[in-house]
């Protein structure tokens, strides 16, 4: 993956809906424009992350399924953004 992330949250182990709810505090603390990966190993998780990235400013830049792992790239919309 050529994507070079600038926050890693690892969120493997944690039930729904704990890997987005981190995510979002993750992303929280980014700039705008910074990315975001993270690994979860809850199936929701990849619905969630559709949903979320869908709904927000966003943008979820890959997602992948690695074995039991989850990956998602998330790079941060712009200020004001949920």
């Amino acid at each position: 993956m050529a994507l070079q992330p600038d926050d890693l949250l690892d969120a493997r182990g944690l039930p729904c809906p704990l890997p987005l709810l981190k995510a979002k505090q993750a992303l929280a603390r980014l700039a705008p424009g910074q990315l975001l990966e993270v690994m979860a190993t809850d199936a929701g998780s990849w619905q969630d992350f559709e949903t979320f990235t869908a709904q927000s400013h966003h943008v979820m830049l890959e997602r992948e399924a690695r074995g039991d792992v989850y990956h998602y790239w998330i790079r941060k919309g712009g200020e004001g953004t949920s």
